[in-house]
């Protein structure tokens, strides 16, 4: 097929590199170039770069409403779009220029966790299993029939990179089933009453409250790793908490260490308490538990800051 694939991040990319095996990929859609960075310099997509190791045109239009956007499109003449975590709504023009629509490769069992961090939520919320939707685009948020679903476990110790990882695999095998299949899929309507919506993630939820119950702190910490990372005040040094586990039969009160060793920092919560294992000092690197102690020491009885 003759495809217009647009996408951004590392997700994308993974599916780009598998369709550029079976098919035409006659043009790129990916977010314009923004700062990243500690010199905030001008960096491209991961999508562009793939694209451009393969010599296929890349356009990063602010905007696909504007009538030379949807007219440089329309001119590629493709039989399908498909879209992977691109960041921009497509208008109901462009959904509609190619010949079979648009699909788009959603990281989650819809209808749950429409949204923008599907990934996360899923974490977040304990949920057993998340996986992929291959769905085709309307007009609503992640609202589309669905075509093909693929299921994935969440593991106990998946975080968001691990979980991202194995989605991203997903993502790219389940574009090339739905496309060597299409004929043959059936579309599903959602069931809009069972949809929940993954919203964008903030910096600001990502500071640990001590008061909350330990199984979701330690989510979070999941949840949160790489981005935006959870945080706790200590000292008034605010920590970076890559890595935690449960800890059984241990209570406090909310911020209390209970327990230090070389295995790490057993800090109590509003209910249970958790053991952090990798952590980060400011202009640190993140460190196992027994190198951070070397560098900043904590003892049984200290206290990380309850907000």
């Amino acid at each position: 097929m003759k495809i217009i694939f647009a996408g951004t991040p590392h997700f994308a990319a993974s599916a780009l590199e598998a369709l550029l095996k079976e098919h035409q990929v006659a043009a790129v859609l990916t977010q314009p170039d923004r700062p990243s960075g500690r010199g905030m310099q001008l960096t491209a997509s991961p999508v562009k770069l793939l694209a451009l190791q393969h010599g296929i045109p890349v356009l990063q239009p602010e905007s696909l409403k504007t009538e030379q956007a949807q007219s440089d499109l329309k001119a590629l003449e493709a039989d399908v779009m498909v879209v992977a975590a691109y960041g921009l709504i497509l208008p109901k023009a462009v959904l509609e220029l190619p010949r079979l629509g648009c699909l788009n490769i959603h990281a989650s069992l819809l209808p749950r966790w429409r949204g923008a961090a599907p990934i996360q939520r899923a974490i977040l919320a304990g949920d057993a299993e998340t996986g992929i939707t291959i769905m085709q685009m309307d007009a609503g948020l992640d609202t589309g029939d669905m075509l093909l679903i693929r299921r994935c476990t969440i593991d106990a110790q998946d975080n968001a990179q691990t979980l991202h990882d194995k989605l991203a695999e997903l993502g790219a095998a389940s574009i090339i089933e739905a496309l060597r299949n299409h004929n043959a899929l059936t579309p599903v309507v959602q069931d809009n009453a069972a949809a929940c919506y993954a919203a964008k993630l903030l910096k600001g939820e990502a500071l640990i409250d001590w008061t909350q119950d330990a199984v979701q702190i330690e989510r979070a910490i999941r949840a949160y790793n790489p981005f935006p990372v959870c945080q706790a005040k200590f000292n008034d040094v605010v920590l970076k908490l890559w890595q935690a586990e449960l800890c059984d039969a241990m209570s406090g009160n909310p911020g209390e260490v209970l327990a230090v060793d070389k295995s790490g920092i057993t800090v109590a919560c509003g209910r249970g308490a958790i053991k952090l294992q990798m952590l980060q000092r400011p202009g640190g690197k993140s460190q196992p538990a027994v190198q951070f102690l070397q560098a900043m020491p904590v003892y049984t009885g200290d206290n990380f800051q309850v907000h």
